[in-house]
C-alpha cells in the first residue's frame, strides 16, 4: 500500500513526460488531453512554498506583495492552457468553480459578520469542548463554511483573556472540517456526491461511528491542551474575568433569514449563476440592513475575504495541471484497497481542492468494481418486476439482492415505476456491494482537509478572522509541524486500522 501512495503523491508532483491520451466525450467525438509536466505544476509548488516560507523570509513584504504573487503564478498557468495548449474550456471551468467558491464563501462571510453572538461566563476548558462539539454538529446543518463564519468571532470572544493559536487550529480541525462529514450540507466533496447520486442520508447512516470517535478523540486532546492553559491563567486575572462577565447576546437575528437564502441557494444548479446571484443578493442585503454598530461589536471588515480571494485564485489556477493528471490516472495509479482510497483521497485532499479529489476516486472506485452485466440484469429485472423484491430469488447472486436491497431503501418511487436510470442503478451496486470504498472517499476528503490551512475553503477565512483579531496563529509549517501531523495524522491512522 505505502509504495502505491508514495507512487501516487510523487507521480501527483512529478510526473515524467508529456503524454497525449484520446478521450471520448458523451457526444462521440474524440479528444486529446495533455497529461501535465513537471514545468506544468511549477507554479502550483511555488505558489505553496509562498505561502509556507514567505512569512519566514519576509513577512512585511509577503503581507503586501501577496496578491501579486498568487495572481501572478496563477496567470502563468492559464498563459499555457490558453495560448500553446489552446485548452480554453478548462480554464472556463475553473474559472466557474472558483466563482462558486469564493461567492459562497464571501456572501456567508458577509452574513456571519452580521450576526453578533456573545457567550455568558468565563471560557472554560469543559465549556470550550461542548461549544467546539456545538459547532461540530452545527456543521452538518449550515455547512463547516457557515458554522465557523458564524462560531468563530464568538468563539474568540469568549477566550480574549487566554486565546491562543491551539485554540484556533483545533477550531478549525472540529468545525470547519471533521465536524462537517455526517450530510451533504456539510462539506463541498459530500454535496458533489449526492448529485453524483450518493442518498443525502446514506454518510449519516454509514460514517456517524467513524465521526464520533475522530469528534472525541480530537476533541480530548483539545480538552488537554485548554486545561494546560487555563490552570496557567494567574488568580488575579480569573477574579478580574469573573467580575467583567458579560450578559449573553445575540443581534442581527434578522440575517439567519440571509443565511437560509444562501443555504437553499446551494441545491439550485440551473440556470447558470442563479445560486450565485441569489448568494450575493443575500450578502448585499445583509450587510446594508444590519447595523453599524453589530459590524463594529464584530470587528468587521472585508480584509480576510480580500486575502482568500487573492490566494485562491492563485490556488485555483495553478492546481489545474495537478488535478488533470489525477483525472487522467485516477484508475490506472494502483489503487485497489478501502485503506488506500482513504489515504489517497486524503493526502492529495489536504494539498489539493477536496471536491474534485473527491470525485475523481469516486469515478475510479466506479471504474474499478462496477460489472456491468450484473448492471444489465437489473435493468431486465427491474423492467420485469419493478420494486417486488420477492422476484429476486436465491437464484440471483448476492450482488443483485445487495443492489435491490440499496434501490427500494432510497429509489422506491423510482422503483415502482420502472424508471430507474443507469447511473442511479451502478451507484446502488457500489454501495450495496462495495460501500466501505464511498466511506473511505468520504472521509478521506473531509478529514484530510484539516491537514492544511488550505485543505478547505474555511481554514484560510478562519486564520485570517482570527489574525485580524491580534490572535497569534501558527504559519503554514507550524500548522503542520506541530498540529496537524501530530494530532491528526495518529488519530486518522487509528481510523483507518479500526475500519479500513
Amino acid at each position: 500500500m505505502y509504495k502505491n501512495l508514495l507512487s501516487l503523491f510523487l507521480l501527483n508532483i512529478f510526473p515524467t513526460s508529456f503524454l497525449f491520451s484520446q478521450e471520448l466525450v458523451p457526444s462521440g467525438e474524440i479528444i486529446q488531453s495533455i497529461s501535465p509536466t513537471p514545468w506544468m505544476i511549477l507554479p502550483f509548488v511555488l505558489l505553496l512554498l509562498a505561502i509556507a516560507l514567505m512569512p519566514f523570509i519576509n513577512k512585511h513584504w509577503w503581507e503586501k506583495y501577496y496578491p501579486h504573487v498568487a495572481v501572478g503564478l496563477g496567470c502563468i498557468t492559464l498563459f499555457y492552457y490558453i495560448f500553446i495548449f489552446g485548452d480554453s474550456e478548462r480554464v472556463v471551468h475553473t474559472s466557474f468553480e472558483y466563482i462558486s467558491f469564493i461567492v459562497l464563501i464571501g456572501s456567508l462571510f458577509v452574513v456571519a459578520g452580521g450576526i453578533h453572538i456573545r457567550i455568558k461566563g468565563r471560557s472554560t476548558p469543559m465549556r470550550n469542548v461542548v461549544l467546539l462539539g456545538i459547532g461540530a454538529i452545527v456543521s452538518n446543518f449550515i455547512g463547516t463554511t457557515g458554522a465557523s463564519m458564524l462560531l468563530i468571532r464568538p468563539y474568540i470572544r469568549s477566550n480574549k483573556y487566554r486565546i491562543s493559536g491551539f485554540h484556533i487550529v483545533f477550531f478549525i480541525f472540529i468545525v470547519s472540517n471533521i465536524g462537517g462529514s455526517l450530510t451533504p450540507i456539510g462539506d463541498p466533496p459530500l454535496f458533489l456526491g449526492y448529485l453524483k447520486g450518493i442518498p443525502f442520508f446514506w454518510v449519516l447512516e454509514n460514517v456517524w461511528l467513524e465521526w464520533l470517535l475522530t469528534i472525541s478523540l480530537v476533541l480530548l486532546v483539545f480538552y488537554f491542551f485548554d486545561r494546560i492553559s487555563f490552570k496557567k491563567l494567574p488568580d488575579a486575572m480569573e477574579h478580574e474575568i469573573e467580575a467583567l462577565e458579560e450578559e449573553a447576546e445575540v443581534s442581527g437575528v434578522h440575517n439567519i433569514l440571509f443565511l437560509l437564502i444562501i443555504l437553499s441557494a446551494v441545491f439550485i444548479q440551473k440556470p447558470m449563476f442563479v445560486r450565485e446571484l441569489l448568494m450575493v443578493g443575500a450578502a448585499i442585503g445583509s450587510y446594508f440592513t444590519t447595523r453599524k454598530a453589530i459590524h463594529e461589536k464584530n470587528d468587521f471588515n472585508f480584509h480576510p475575504i480580500k486575502e482568500v480571494a487573492f490566494l485562491f485564485i492563485g490556488i485555483f489556477a495553478t492546481m489545474i495541471p495537478a488535478l488533470q493528471w489525477l483525472e487522467v490516472n485516477a484508475q490506472s495509479i494502483g489503487i485497489t484497497t478501502a485503506g488506500q482510497f482513504y489515504w489517497g483521497t486524503g493526502i492529495l485532499s489536504a494539498v489539493l481542492d477536496n471536491a474534485p479529489t473527491y470525485l475523481n476516486f469516486l469515478s475510479a472506485s466506479f471504474g474499478l468494481f462496477v460489472k456491468h452485466d450484473v448492471i444489465a440484469q437489473m435493468q431486465l429485472l427491474i423492467s420485469q418486476h419493478g420494486a417486488d423484491f420477492g422476484a429476486v430469488t436465491q437464484i440471483h447472486s448476492e450482488e443483485i439482492r445487495n443492489t435491490y436491497t440499496v434501490l427500494l431503501k432510497y429509489h422506491y418511487d423510482l422503483l415502482a415505476t420502472k424508471n430507474v436510470s443507469v447511473a442511479d442503478i451502478q451507484t446502488a451496486f457500489i454501495l450495496g456491494n462495495h460501500f466501505i470504498y464511498i466511506k473511505a472517499i468520504s472521509l478521506g476528503a473531509v478529514f484530510f482537509g484539516a491537514n492544511t490551512y488550505i485543505g478547505n475553503g474555511p481554514n484560510f477565512m478562519v486564520k485570517s478572522i482570527a489574525d485580524q483579531n491580534k490572535v497569534d496563529t501558527p504559519n503554514f509549517l507550524e500548522y503542520i509541524y506541530k498540529y496537524s501531523f501530530p494530532i491528526l495524522i495518529p488519530v486518522f491512522a487509528l481510523v483507518w486500522l479500526l475500519f479500513f
